[in-house]
């Protein structure tokens, strides 16, 4: 009986994991498989190798499918493998090749398992091998995925660091040369410029020292729930993981939130030649769809602005929606002038550039910088290179040197919801006293241009709802702002430190608009009116108002003006409300600022009063005790009953005496 001669095709694999792993090269695997196919007898045909690549399901090994070609045709009737492994981790694959064995009568033999499919024994082993494998595989899956989770958790993002942040021993933490540059993006976009003008802008001024931006970069960062402080691990898998807060963000949630309703709204479209001050904002009163835009030119220049509805035939004129937006308008400006112009800028200097921050990543780019230079001198770069090279590093250098400058600026800010309360009343008052003067420091929202009157509405107004007046015609229904102002200004509000205007009947005269504010505590009155007093003689008395007719009781003196009228009781926490006494802050129409130098009120604001300038400044101290004996006049001869309370201040200007 003739034995049948085997013919080997011999197998070997490497992944780089295995290697670091376990050492084993193809130089080694070919070794050992070569002297066990000698002992055996067995004839070695052809040998497969498949380098640097995975034994997992779904990975193409082109040495090991020919491998199983050459198989079918009868070319090798044994594929030996020095490892199970070296074949496949999946029973599921296992068991096709099981299959494919019987079908070809192609024989399987691993030599550091010692198995041979040749017998039933050697396919029972080779089952449970293989299960043994799978489970190791799955378990250190599962550690692995554990581990991972940990990581990301604590800030180590298994990623290249995307702009504006870089790898500090393995963490994800901003970059101080590049992350204003991401924070920009996401700004423009928000005030309605489109991915390809924000490329464009960015190509034009060489941001990162790049030329090749284009907008589905911009798209891309908008998109990264990184610049918001989260991650997503598996993003393109079936069954992403979403991390929450595990890098420092560099937006708030709100803006990305604002920044993906808005890129729904206009992905792609780029800023018309034309400003439509509520494009995307209006609403069709029928079927809610958003109004388009269309414009007409007259002979005489006039450029007239339409938004309408097709498939409602609904058609507005733009001057409808700003006859009712500019009625109110003015204090959103107000608000966005006193916190964003004032405030903000040097707020966010102060949070977001901590100096020695800032001084360490200067010396890193210095270093950097020295780097490049040696490089340079050995012949690593060419000239030009070098030139690009360092052009990027000294804008960044000089980047970061503006911002420690600022930094030594503002070292000593400090700013609380007072100064906002204070900073709107001193605005106020400088209306009614120098309204010339007043215009001419203030911007206010008759001065913006169209582009500015549309950036502030694209950043404050969420959308403009319509209703149809009795004769079918739309009209502006109400207009809803986005969170990122209400909620601030809510707040505030809700607390105290700034004001909103209403119509209320004083005594006998109509109706007239007040500023009104919510309660503070006695003392925060009484400083805010001592701040006050630095730059104006300002009056204070006290009046009833009733709650659900809008009517306030006291003396209202001609040639006074009211600054702002805010409650002396906390009314909310009352169980009926029908009368609440109301604090009165007023100027006279006379007045004239303490200060010399009257441009001073434009620019600042005046100081906390403390106990050292009471003890130092007597002109402080005259004015505090001409506005005690002002309140104390007052007090005693219009509401003697409020004497307590006048008491009560009396005792806290004598502590702080």
């Amino acid at each position: 009986m003739e034995i049948e001669k085997i013919n080997c095709g011999i197998y070997m694999r490497v992944s780089t994991e295995d290697q670091a792993r376990e050492g084993f090269s193809l130089g080694e695997q070919k070794e050992r498989l070569e002297a066990y196919c000698k002992f055996n007898g067995y004839h070695i045909v052809k040998y497969y190798e498949d380098a640097g690549i995975s034994a997992k399901t779904g990975n193409h090994r082109p040495e090991y499918e020919q491998m199983l070609e050459d198989g079918k045709k009868g070319i090798i009737n044994m594929i030996v493998a020095l490892k199970l492994d070296r074949i496949t981790r999946s029973i599921k694959d296992w068991e096709t090749l099981m299959d494919y064995s019987d079908t070809y009568n192609v024989a399987l033999a691993f030599v550091n398992d010692k198995i041979d499919t040749t017998n039933a024994n050697g396919k029972m082993v080779s089952r449970i091998m293989m299960s043994v494998s799978q489970n190791e595989i799955e378990r250190t899956s599962e550690r692995t995925k554990i581990g991972l989770s940990g990581a990301i958790k604590s800030g180590h993002i298994p990623h290249q660091a995307p702009f504006g942040y870089k790898h500090l021993e393995k963490r994800l933490v901003p970059d101080e040369t590049t992350k204003d540059d991401v924070i920009r993006i996401f700004n423009l976009y928000h005030q309605g410029n489109s991915y390809q003008t924000i490329a464009n802008i960015y190509n034009k001024e060489k941001i990162f020292g790049k030329t090749n931006w284009y907008d589905s970069t911009i798209l891309k960062i908008i998109e990264n729930e990184i610049y918001k402080g989260d991650f997503i691990h598996g993003k393109r898998t079936k069954n992403p993981t979403y991390y929450e807060n595990v890098v420092e963000p560099l937006i708030s949630k709100e803006l990305w939130e604002e920044c993906q309703v808005q890129q729904k709204k206009n992905s792609r479209s780029y800023k018309r030649t034309l400003t439509y001050l509520y494009l995307q904002k209006l609403t069709c009163p029928k079927c809610n769809r958003i109004l388009g835009g269309k414009a007409t030119t007259k002979k005489n220049g006039n450029v007239y602005y339409y938004y309408y509805c097709n498939d409602c035939k609904i058609n507005l004129k733009e001057n409808v929606v700003s006859d009712y937006f500019d009625n109110f308008i003015e204090e959103i400006c107000e608000y966005d002038s006193v916190v964003n112009g004032f405030f903000l800028p040097m707020l966010k200097n102060k949070i977001n550039n901590p100096k020695d921050t800032l001084e360490k990543e200067l010396k890193e780019q210095n270093i950097k910088l020295e780097r490049i230079r040696k490089a340079y001198i050995n012949g690593a770069f060419n000239l030009d290179e070098y030139n690009k090279e360092k052009e990027i590093v000294e804008v960044n250098i000089e980047k970061l040197n503006h911002k420690i400058k600022d930094c030594d600026i503002t070292e000593e800010l400090t700013f609380t919801p007072e100064d906002i309360l204070i900073k709107r009343d001193i605005d106020y008052i400088n209306k009614i006293l120098y309204p010339k003067e007043y215009e001419e420091y203030t911007y206010m929202w008759k001065d913006y241009t169209r582009e500015e009157k549309s950036e502030l509405i694209m950043r404050y107004v969420d959308k403009i709802t319509l209703k149809l007046d009795y004769r079918g015609n739309p009209q502006v229904d109400e207009v809803l702002f986005r969170e990122s102002i209400c909620k601030p200004c809510n707040e505030l509000y809700d607390s105290g430190y700034i004001d909103k205007t209403d119509y209320a009947i004083i005594g006998n005269i109509g109706g007239i608009k007040l500023r009104f504010s919510e309660y503070l505590p006695l003392e925060k009155v009484y400083e805010h009116i001592f701040r006050l007093r630095e730059f104006y003689n300002v009056g204070y008395y006290e009046g009833i108002y009733n709650y659900e007719d809008k009517v306030m009781f006291f003396n209202f003196y001609d040639n006074r003006r009211i600054v702002r009228i805010f409650p002396l009781e906390e009314y909310k926490k009352m169980d009926k409300i029908e009368k609440i006494k109301m604090g009165v802050i007023f100027v006279k129409n006379d007045d004239k600022t303490y200060l010399d130098n009257k441009e001073e009120i434009f620019e600042y604001i005046p100081p906390v009063v403390n106990e050292t300038i009471y003890e130092s400044d007597q002109a402080t101290k005259n004015k505090i005790n001409l506005i005690r004996t002002d309140l104390g006049e007052y007090v005693r001869i219009y509401h003697p009953e409020e004497c307590d309370k006048y008491k009560e201040f009396e005792k806290i200007c004598n502590g702080m005496k």
